[in-house]
């Protein structure tokens, strides 16, 4: 971590002047401050480095299949080969209208991607029975219309099937999409819930993360269930930008209060009314600082997402261009 690496090296520095002061009195202020400032450089050239990485190719831009929920189903195959077309290199699976992986099997799913030089590197599963908030109003569509979803297996329930099928195609992380925080007791269940699926992640040779909206950041009987997922479980965290963005939190201070746990990340934008997703780099979040600290969050891949767009091939599109121009 860079955090780790220039601390080193400042107490390597001062250890070294404190021997050259017992041996000569001839250092004075200038050569101190001359040695201080080149490790200063140095740090910053370390973290310019680790931020170059990201842009090499070292880590490929991936995609969220969310994103194309209303229309990825109507053409698995065709569709695929767009992503791949755009420049996209990873994929996130999630649930789909046709059940299982986009009514393939995940070893056919894989060998899909496989074939259009796509690698899949996640899942999401829920963590409970999906249950409507009270006085929420269902997810629509483009259209305005109510979004159909077919009843999805979950953690509380199903949960080493669902290792055990996504293990099937060697997927490195099976992540929690959403689970039940909104009570004392909800959350305590939930945090049980993570740390069992991670055990038996741990067993099935695979990493489990969990992935944030906004309320999660929200205080539940005078405890916020964010905190109290970094605190009482030893999961990975894949943290959405744009909602915690939307929920007050800055991700660089997350980073540096809990670094190495964020090893996925969501990237999507968000509006200056702080409304709703937006393509990156059509919104307010800053996402070269963002970047240049993904050494220290620990980010292993980050996944393109935008929530229901009206048009999701010219959203994946139009982030993708950006981030292409962002890492150059």
């Amino acid at each position: 971590m860079l955090l780790c690496e220039n601390t080193l090296c400042y107490f390597v520095l001062i250890k070294n002047i404190s021997h050259h002061l017992k041996l000569s009195t001839m250092i004075n202020r200038r050569s101190f401050l001359k040695n201080t400032a080149a490790v200063t450089a140095g740090g910053l050239l370390l973290k310019e480095k680790a931020f170059a990485e990201i842009y090499k190719g070292k880590l490929s831009a991936g995609l969220q299949l969310y994103t194309l929920f209303n229309v990825l189903d109507n053409d698995v195959p065709g569709n695929i080969k767009k992503i791949a077309a755009i420049g996209y290199k990873e994929i996130e699976s999630a649930f789909s209208k046709k059940g299982g992986f986009y009514g393939l099997k995940a070893k056919e799913f894989k060998s899909l991607l496989k074939d259009n030089g796509l690698s899949w590197k996640s899942h999401h599963v829920i963590g409970a029975p999906f249950k409507m908030p009270p006085g929420a109003k269902p997810p629509t569509g483009p259209d305005g219309k109510p979004i159909s979803i077919p009843p999805m297996k979950n953690l509380r329930d199903n949960m080493q099937e669902l290792i055990d099928t996504v293990a099937e195609a060697n997927i490195p992380y099976l992540v929690c999409a959403s689970t039940p925080y909104g009570t004392t007791d909800e959350l305590k269940s939930s945090i049980d819930i993570l740390n069992k699926t991670n055990e038996a992640c741990k067993k099935a040779g695979m990493k489990f993360a969990y992935h944030n909206h906004d309320g999660e950041f929200k205080a539940v009987d005078g405890k916020v269930p964010y905190d109290a997922m970094l605190s009482d479980t030893n999961c990975a965290m894949e943290l959405d930008l744009c909602w915690a963005t939307k929920a007050g939190i800055d991700p660089v201070e997350l980073f540096k209060k809990h670094p190495g746990r964020f090893q996925l990340w969501h990237v999507k934008d968000i509006d200056k009314d702080m409304k709703g997703p937006q393509p990156v780099g059509t919104g307010i979040i800053d996402w070269k600082r963002i970047f240049s600290n993904a050494s220290i969050s620990g980010m292993k891949h980050y996944f393109v997402e935008h929530d229901m767009p009206a048009d999701p091939f010219a959203s994946i599109t139009t982030s993708f261009e950006n981030l292409k121009k962002l890492l150059a």
